[in-house]
């Protein structure tokens, strides 16, 4: 499936802002054999001091940037053509949960697609007794590493209510999971403390998810949002496996990924810092169009 990608993020600042540094992570990723980026570019308004473009240990692209002058607003947008192949069928390869440990312990390396990076607790996924328990209670039954994935991923999603009001970005994950609401990231990160502790390695995903309309109404511009969803490493015959626990289906060619990182830590589009008196707002908006859809014009 080919897209047309949109993003932007904007701030406006209660009073101008005298020093900026940020880090954004908001480019698509080149994956072979999953996902071809044809093009992307980011512009940032107003132009920044300094810029420059590196990768991060798990490969994401990074543009740090820098400002010097006074700001009264920023905001920064993406546009790029992905191309997104679909995933062949999954067939359940993975070890059984009693092999699973000794398997994960004879792999050696530990390159950014090591599963040991993944498995200990990290910044925003600390280690949860409750998340344990109940992570304990579903899977009993899951015989394989796949099998686990799958039934934490949907029974997240069967006890869960996807609530956009109820969290806010920083909302610790044990919170979100003792309302048993939230949106995408504390899916995400709830499915993560559980996987990790079963033994399972699982990261997080950052990217794009297209959204339908409703059947004969028009398809909203800015209407999508940034998503995210859970990757788990199911065994060296398997690899990884990507599962978007909000709304309990394996990512597919609606899944347009940006970062890989260990939680929201690692792959939040816009990190930094400023030198600022007050308060400041933002508004994002994702506008993901297929132009293969013989809708699209």
């Amino acid at each position: 499936m080919l897209y047309s990608i949109t993003l932007r993020i904007s701030y406006k600042y209660d009073s101008p802002a005298e020093v900026g540094r940020h880090v954004l992570r908001v480019l698509p990723l080149e994956i072979p054999g999953q996902q071809n980026v044809l093009s992307a570019e980011l512009t940032c308004d107003p132009q920044p001091s300094e810029t420059c473009t590196r990768r991060d240990f798990f490969g994401n692209t990074c543009t740090e940037i820098s400002y010097r002058e006074n700001q009264e607003r920023t905001e920064f947008t993406m546009r790029a053509q992905v191309r997104r192949h679909q995933p062949e069928g999954i067939f359940d390869v993975s070890s059984r949960r009693p092999g699973f440990r000794a398997e994960l312990s004879s792999q050696m390396a530990l390159g950014p697609l090591s599963p040991y990076h993944f498995l200990p607790a990290s910044p925003r996924v600390p280690d949860h007794d409750g998340i344990a328990r109940w992570a304990a209670d579903v899977a009993d039954g899951a015989d394989t590493a796949f099998a686990t994935v799958d039934a934490i991923c949907r029974a997240l999603h069967r006890d869960m209510t996807f609530d956009p009001t109820a969290t806010l970005v920083d909302t610790p994950v044990a919170e979100a999971f003792a309302l048993r609401r939230g949106v995408c990231q504390d899916f995400t990160h709830i499915a993560i403390c559980a996987l990790r502790s079963l033994g399972i390695p699982a990261g997080y995903v950052s990217g794009f998810l297209r959204t339908l309309p409703p059947e004969g109404q028009a398809r909203l511009e800015g209407a999508d949002a940034m998503h995210a969803w859970v990757r788990a490493w199911c065994g060296k015959d398997m690899g990884w496996v990507e599962f978007d626990p909000t709304n309990a289906v394996l990512a597919g060619d609606d899944h347009v990924v940006i970062a890989h990182g260990r939680d929201y830590f690692d792959v939040a589009p816009v990190k930094g810092a400023l030198r600022i008196a007050g308060g400041q707002s933002t508004r994002q908006a994702v506008d993901m169009i297929s132009i293969e859809d013989p809708s699209w014009a």
